[in-house]
């Protein structure tokens, strides 16, 4: 089973809020999912971002793909920098 670290969508019409989530590839977007990783909101000024660094590396280490949007949200969050630390050895 290929896992992707996705967005889902939640919220009202014209109001998006996002929850980072673990989830099959061949799900839907807002189907089932394995876990929550955190939030986004973009709305918010400034954008709003909560997320488990432990789960989201836990998924990373296991092979989960991230989608292009939650790459960039990891890594300006700094997760990214710290799995390819941990990746090699560092």
């Amino acid at each position: 089973m290929a896992v992707k670290i996705r967005l889902k969508r939640m919220g009202a019409k014209k109001s998006p809020f996002y929850r980072i989530v673990a989830a099959d590839a061949r799900s839907p977007r807002d189907g089932r999912i394995i876990e929550e990783i955190g939030t986004y909101n973009p709305v918010a000024q400034p954008h709003q971002v909560t997320i488990n660094e432990e789960v989201a590396l836990k998924w990373l280490q296991n092979g989960a793909k991230p989608s292009d949007t939650v790459r960039n949200l990891f890594s300006k969050q700094g997760i990214l920098e710290k799995f390819h630390n941990a990746k090699n050895g560092k």
